[in-house]
């Protein structure tokens, strides 16, 4: 009796082990390590993500070109694609600093400075030179007065389903936007749209007087 109570114990913490692995919070796939850039790839630029103290640190390090980090399968280096999703991410920056969350996108560039080319971005931004701040959905739904100082610890969240995107600052919700049938775009941004297959995850890396530090990225698949 006491060998088959120690054999049910052993099987018992080893399945608990392995339900603390990738997907252990309610389906919730944490999608930096802490420790380094396992799991993902920039298009250009690496040198322009490192990771230090268990933070990821974002600085650009050229003046002409925009590099994304994107997030991809540590095995294959493909790209992750994920359709309706919920996105938490905890963010902050230094003073004057810009970047961004892409996401149902893809390596595809719209221009010689390598912007990307397809699907959407929510603005991280507190940078005096561009009127579009952070919860914007670039060039869509913009916001002209940031909700959130962002040189302290913040939550970002972000939720696609169906044509239906929202960004909450700290749980309050500041966008809203969803897509219509035709939606109408300008010709540099015409493929600024939802991917019925669904996209890549990316993070940019804007310029080099912009600094942002992310300590949590992590990602829940919603059902198609």
């Amino acid at each position: 009796m006491k060998k088959l109570l120690t054999i049910v114990f052993i099987v018992f913490l080893f399945s608990g082990v392995g339900c603390l692995s990738d997907n252990s919070d309610d389906g919730w796939i944490q999608m930096f390590n802490g420790v380094d850039l396992t799991g993902w790839k920039a298009n250009v630029n690496p040198e322009s993500y490192h990771v230090k103290d268990g933070i990821l640190v974002v600085h650009d390090t050229s003046a002409t070109i925009r590099s994304h980090l994107f997030y991809v399968d540590e095995k294959t280096q493909e790209l992750v694609k994920f359709k309706n999703f919920e996105l938490e991410i905890i963010s902050k920056c230094e003073p004057n600093s810009n970047s961004g969350i892409f996401f149902h996108t893809d390596y595809s560039e719209r221009d010689a400075a390598k912007h990307l080319g397809k699907g959407y971005e929510i603005q991280l931004n507190n940078s005096q030179n561009d009127p579009r701040k952070t919860g914007s959905l670039y060039a869509i739904k913009d916001i002209h007065e940031s909700p959130v100082d962002e040189t302290q610890w913040f939550k970002l969240y972000i939720k696609v389903e169906g044509k239906r995107i929202i960004a909450k600052i700290n749980d309050e919700l500041i966008m809203d936007y969803t897509e219509p049938e035709n939606p109408e775009r300008v010709e540099s941004r015409k493929h600024r749209l939802l991917d019925p297959n669904g996209g890549a995850i990316a993070i940019q890396a804007h310029d080099a007087n912009s600094i942002w530090y992310f300590k949590e990225i992590k990602i829940k698949r919603l059902p198609d």
